[in-house]
């Protein structure tokens, strides 16, 4: 009994000297993020000298060199490239939209959604029907929607406390232009997805559905846009639009996602790998949506050779190419790693802006859940928790791998993504930095303790 009471003793002693110890190194990774941190002078370079960075672009090219260069100057002991083709599409010139209620033009802020065919060279022209759901689409049929523009007036369900999930409940909307062109619209106008009430409209992917020939141009409206027609259409069930766009998808080009490592000190064939996606949309500047992520990710290596951290495993960087219109540098890079000499054990995904840290999601039932909230102490003084739910677009393209995601405050996000002012000035340099030390501490456990296994 006395040997039992003695083992208890020594075991609790072990523990308490094991979290005084990952404490104080959490406590220093976030003073080197908070005073030393790359992060900031990062993602302005980042949307200040190379910008907006769809995927096929001029600007594309030259993000995967200042990657590539970011990475060396972080620390990684190697940096490479993993080629994919991805595809080009062209915005061109700017998009018009007027309504006319009685012949009297008013200008609608809108823009084309991304992978949309163009208007014609002369724009179109057509009575306006609002709607707030397929179903109701379908009711109105061919009849009432033939040659007419139909307008998903879809709102965010403002209910959700995570935006992100009121995200997920609309987006389906932005691929609405099938549905209306099975009825015979001549476009589609859908409201932009997002809590904020003013003049940016949100772009994205669109996507045609391949049982339905006919493909009509589709555009997003601004949320006082969207209220402003919805208010013309009350006055006037007879209100038309106008728009104009320009845009085109051009051949697939070559690009490329960059990866750096920091080699493993003790079982370097195990990877752990943290990522956001370098491409943006080609409005605004990309800095939330994923340049936040991407420094994030870079600054893990830099905090690990600047405190002289001495990994276990071989820590893996990598911006990802091509996240929002297609994954397709996801799908690259997973073949890859399923080829090499080396088992990836875990990767974390940080896409979701530089807000304040909130939360580590983790892709896992409830058992493996709390194999990782046991470190839920450690992070308590930083206001972070770990939660059931994570992962994301880029790295779910990894099989059999334990699945992260950084997930910051999510209310103000999609009052930027996909729009002109997702700028770096709307970045607050403490929260990114915050989030860089929050994903690094994250990452020092899983490479000292491993993950969860049955």
């Amino acid at each position: 009994m006395r040997f039992f009471v003695l083992l208890l003793v020594f075991i609790a002693a072990n523990i308490f000297a094991q979290q005084h110890e990952d404490s104080l190194l959490i406590r220093k990774i976030y003073s080197y993020h908070l005073t030393k941190s790359k992060s900031y002078t990062n993602l302005r370079s980042l949307c200040k000298d190379v910008g907006a960075r769809l995927s096929g672009s001029k600007q594309a090219v030259v993000a995967v060199d200042w990657a590539k260069q970011a990475m060396i100057k972080a620390g990684a002991d190697s940096v490479y490239l993993v080629p994919c083709m991805v595809p080009h599409w062209v915005r061109g010139k700017k998009e018009k939209c007027e309504a006319y209620v009685n012949n009297k033009p008013e200008l609608l802020s809108v823009c084309a959604l991304g992978g949309s065919i163009s208007t014609p060279v002369n724009g179109v022209k057509a009575k306006v029907i609002e709607v707030s759901s397929f179903e109701e689409l379908e009711k109105l049929g061919t009849e009432k929607i033939k040659g007419n523009i139909v307008f998903y007036n879809v709102s965010f369900d403002v209910a959700f406390i995570h935006t992100g999930s009121a995200y997920g409940k609309a987006v389906k909307y932005r691929s609405g232009a099938s549905m209306a062109a099975k009825y015979g619209a001549v476009a589609s106008v859908t409201k932009s997805m997002t809590t904020a009430n003013n003049d940016f409209p949100h772009t994205g992917m669109m996507k045609y559905d391949s049982l339905i020939k006919q493909k009509i141009p589709a555009f997003a409206i601004s949320a006082k846009g969207a209220e402003r027609l919805s208010s013309l259409l009350a006055q006037n069930i007879n209100a038309e639009m106008y728009l104009y766009s320009d845009c085109a998808t051009l051949p697939d080009e070559p690009s490329y996602s960059v990866v750096g490592e920091i080699h493993g000190k003790e079982i370097p064939n195990e990877v752990i790998l943290v990522g956001g996606h370098l491409d943006s949309w080609d409005l605004g500047e990309g800095a939330h949506d994923d340049g936040a992520g991407v420094v994030h990710s870079i600054e893990v290596l830099a905090a690990f050779k600047k405190l002289n951290i001495k990994n276990k495993r071989t820590i893996r960087c990598i911006a990802f190419m091509n996240e929002e219109n297609g994954t397709l540098g996801g799908e690259a890079y997973a073949k890859v790693a399923t080829q090499e000499n080396k088992k990836h054990i875990a990767a974390l995904e940080s896409d979701m802006g530089g807000f304040s840290p909130r939360a580590i999601g983790v892709e896992a039932k409830q058992d493996t859940l709390q194999y990782y909230r046991k470190w839920q102490p450690l992070f308590e003084p930083y206001y972070v928790f770990i939660k059931q739910g994570g992962g994301g677009a880029d790295i779910g393209k990894l099989v059999g791998v334990s699945q992260f995601s950084f997930e910051p405050d999510s209310q103000r996000y999609f009052d930027f993504h996909h729009t002109n002012d997702d700028v770096f000035e709307n970045v607050n340099k403490r929260e990114l930095e915050l989030g860089a030390a929050t994903i690094s501490s994250f990452i020092y456990l899983i490479d000292k303790y491993g993950t969860y296994k049955k």
